[in-house]
């Protein structure tokens, strides 16, 4: 009885948390916006998939802002804020700093929604919706996105740092940071595969190219021209060199010939718990596309505001 009773408080918060997640995902809905703002799922797209036509790293960029927006408080568009006096936001935090792109093109996107429909898209839809619809542009896989999320009115620099894994990583620290928003090994091995597209920075992958020792030789002597042991910090390089701009299972191939080009890229094959999966998917697209588009429906419904939680922002990069 004195067991039961210990446990019961835990018990009793997790209860709680499972409850506040239902109903969070109860008031969402993919047609939410089907009668206050009918265009709005057609006008992301279209500006979408003429912004990745014109740039193909756009597309990565728009993922990558999802992503690192609902790491950070939830997917609440926290990530769009600018500093204020009341607090720091998150652009300049952790990995975000100075690597975030595609924020111009949510600024286009939201212009255009007040303009059609005034408060009523929310600026964290926006971001879970041009994700999608950028990972589809790419040729990769498609997922409902729930909509109904509200925008967060405060930001955390702090939490940026702490919360996001960065490009150093080991197996055990992505384990972690996943396993802390819920998602599971599979979500998160999954999840990584976004780096089938995308460029990173010279001072994101330096140290791999000169000392790690699980990394192919003839890929890491290919990368140091453009990635001096000095200088060239901004010097891009694809995450996937085998096809740069299509959204398909050739990271994880690469990861196989030991080519992964962050530390945390080939900490998912390097003798670790999760080498298997990697090996699945690079043997298998369609299983990658499947896992890939479940884990995205879980992380994009990560700490939600809805209801009267938030609000609708104007302007995305600020508080209305």
């Amino acid at each position: 009885m004195l067991a039961m009773s210990s446990a019961l408080p835990g018990l009793l918060l997790l209860l709680a948390a499972a409850t506040s997640v239902a109903v969070a995902n109860a008031q969402l809905s993919e047609n939410y916006y089907g009668s206050s703002c009918p265009a709005a799922l057609l006008s992301i797209r279209t500006v979408v998939t003429t912004a990745v036509l014109l740039d193909h790293r756009m597309g990565a960029s728009l993922l990558r802002l999802h992503f690192h927006d609902c790491f950070v408080q939830g997917c609440d568009a926290s990530v769009l804020l600018d500093d204020t006096a009341g607090f720091t936001g998150e652009k300049g935090a952790g990995p975000n700093a100075g690597s975030l792109r595609g924020l111009e093109l949510i600024d286009k996107i939201k212009m255009l929604l007040e303009f059609m429909c005034p408060r009523t898209v929310s600026c964290a839809d926006i971001l879970a919706v041009a994700a999608r619809d950028s990972v589809v542009r790419l040729g990769g896989p498609s997922w409902a996105v729930q909509l109904g999320r509200r925008d967060a009115t405060t930001a955390s620099a702090s939490l940026a740092s702490s919360d996001l894994p960065g490009p150093n990583s080991n197996l055990n620290d992505l384990l972690t940071a996943f396993s802390k928003k819920g998602l599971s090994t599979t979500d998160m091995v999954a999840l990584s595969g976004a780096h089938t597209i995308g460029q990173a920075q010279c001072q994101n992958y330096r140290n791999r190219i000169y000392t790690d020792t699980d990394i192919d030789g003839a890929f890491a002597a290919s990368l140091r021209g453009g990635c001096p042991q000095a200088g060239g910090d901004g010097n891009l390089a694809p995450l996937d060199a085998s096809s740069p701009n299509t959204f398909d299972n050739g990271y994880f191939s690469g990861l196989l010939s030991r080519q992964g080009l962050l530390h945390s890229d080939q900490a998912l094959y390097d003798g670790g718990s999760t080498d298997d999966l990697v090996r699945t998917y690079a043997s298998n697209n369609d299983q990658f596309g499947s896992d890939f588009a479940a884990a995205m429906v879980k992380l994009s419904n990560i700490g939600l505001l809805t209801g009267s939680s938030g609000e609708i922002r104007v302007n995305c990069r600020a508080v209305n």
